[in-house]
């Protein structure tokens, strides 16, 4: 997520696509860049788990770009406001955290399963079969994957 509380030009490199404001990044976008003289950016890294819950949306959010006050409408129009109204950077990334906070408290979470898979490949960073995931959580391999992509946004292998 890149949270704009200046007058930054957000530009997505994958597609040329420009917008003004916050956005949220897709998890297999490419690169987000801003541009202009009063760029302030605030840039969170979520994992696909909490960004389920956080944005309300990580099925759809595949490889694009989105507004994020089309994700959290008046919410976001606030936190922007509340991060230029912070005194300090510290000040700012507590606006952030307590938002963000707020959000993953209200917003659903992924099946248990899922959050199970996501972690054990994290630990292993990748380099676990999809099949023996399966079997742990007494899932076949295709409802795996359609659960994870379902809830996550992507299949297990394009994720890591």
């Amino acid at each position: 997520m890149f949270i704009d509380f200046g007058d930054a030009l957000l530009v997505d490199d994958a597609s040329g696509e420009r917008k003004r404001g916050s956005v949220v990044v897709g998890l297999a976008s490419g690169s987000v860049r801003g541009c202009g003289r009063d760029a302030d950016l605030l840039q969170v890294r979520l994992s696909p788990v909490v960004a389920h819950a956080v944005l309300d949306a990580s099925s759809e959010l595949g490889a694009t770009v989105v507004a994020l006050e089309d994700l959290w409408g008046r919410d976001a129009e606030r936190t922007q406001e509340q991060l230029r109204a912070a005194g300090s950077w510290d000040d700012r990334f507590a606006v952030m955290e307590a938002a963000l906070a707020r959000r993953h408290e209200a917003g659903r979470a992924v099946d248990p399963e899922v959050a199970f898979i996501w972690g054990q490949m994290v630990t292993s960073r990748g380099r676990v079969r999809v099949e023996r995931l399966a079997a742990e959580v007494g899932w076949s391999r295709k409802r795996l994957w359609s659960r994870f992509r379902s809830q996550i946004g992507l299949t297990p292998k394009k994720v890591l």
